[in-house]
């Protein structure tokens, strides 16, 4: 008899699932990165930092840490990155001289904004080719529902 997991899904076959999460989620990134570089000169993780700090202006860099589930000192090299090219900007935090509030400057709105579109298209052209409406639909809700889960009870948060 062969072991389940929660749902009744094969045991044997998490690890085909996780290889298949993993390498689409590489390849994705990927396929973005070269888009995003050849026609903004940003990488997909900048995009994602200066995305996420245009929709949340006064974020702290423990904040975009942990929305990407990576370290602080990585983030903070990132925003360093960003800082150096003139697209975000510290300021002081006034509730917490111990930490800086992170603001896009204009030229990296402009930036974003103009990158927006190359991601969303790319993206689009890479999913809609494979999957229709309601595969990508029932994708997205299943994925949503596992992220939130993970996220919930912390599990792969950084410790550093």
């Amino acid at each position: 008899m062969e072991d389940t997991s929660p749902g009744d899904r094969p045991a044997s076959g998490l690890p085909a699932l996780f290889a298949d999460l993993v390498r689409c989620e590489t390849r994705l990134y990927n396929a973005l990165n070269d888009r995003l570089r050849e026609r903004h000169g940003i990488v997909t993780s900048q995009y994602e930092f200066l995305d996420y700090l245009r929709r949340h202006p006064g974020s702290r860099v423990a904040d975009l840490a942990a929305e990407f589930a990576i370290g602080v000192g990585a983030t903070s090299k990132g925003v360093d990155r960003l800082e150096k090219q003139g697209w975000a900007a510290r300021r002081p935090n006034p509730a917490d001289r111990r930490s800086s509030l992170l603001v896009l400057t204009d030229d990296g709105t402009r930036l974003v904004e103009a990158a927006e579109r190359t991601f969303t298209d790319g993206l689009a052209e890479l999913l809609a080719g494979t999957l229709d409406a309601t595969a990508l639909s029932a994708a997205a809700r299943t994925l949503a529902t596992l992220r939130s889960a993970l996220e919930r009870d912390q599990v792969g948060a950084p410790t550093g």
